[in-house]
């Protein structure tokens, strides 16, 4: 299992109930778009370790009550407190025109329509109604503003993002 191959989805952050439930929260725009995953990667002491999913129930703001199949005691379930969650990048859910995935694009190559490769998506700043891109251009920050009309495709097989950023805006940080 290469991480390459993996999209980090939420994180494992409590017990629910006491027959080996967990309590996922979710780092994605669309926690429901995954109700139907019949497996997650969980990381264990550096190992992503497979664990098919038996019940998924949306809870509220992003949380998912889980339960594994062989994860059937209190005490098998706090061994999966703290750790991270994550699916085949084939499985991400596409982003549309205005609501786009945040955290699931990091690490994701940036490639602007005009201007070709400007980067690496580092970070996503969600700041009230302007959401801004952090794109790492060898060394160079790059803010792109999150608009209708910025994304024009996402490859999660390919881990790619093809955008259409504003006359000039690159070259501003190009120069």
């Amino acid at each position: 299992m290469h991480l390459k191959d993996r999209s980090y989805i939420g994180k494992i952050v409590k017990l629910h109930g006491y027959k080996g439930g967990v309590s996922l929260y979710m780092d994605v725009s669309n926690p429901g778009a995954y109700a139907n995953l019949k497996s997650v990667f969980i990381e264990l002491d550096g190992i992503l370790t497979p664990f098919f999913i038996k019940v998924f129930k949306l809870k509220n703001k992003g949380f998912v009550a889980l339960h594994f199949e062989g994860v059937d005691s209190e005490t098998s379930a706090k061994n999966l407190i703290d750790k991270k969650v994550f699916i085949e990048s084939s499985q991400l859910q596409e982003a549309d025109e205005t609501r786009f995935l945040g955290h699931e694009l990091i690490g994701y190559k940036v490639i602007d329509q005009t201007k070709g490769d400007i980067g690496i998506l580092m970070e996503v700043l969600e700041q009230k109604g302007n959401p801004l891109f952090v794109v790492d251009l060898n060394g160079s920050e790059i803010l792109l503003p999150v608009f209708e009309g910025l994304l024009i495709s996402i490859d999660a097989t390919q881990k790619q993002i093809l955008i259409n950023a504003p006359e000039g805006l690159v070259d501003l940080y190009l120069n």
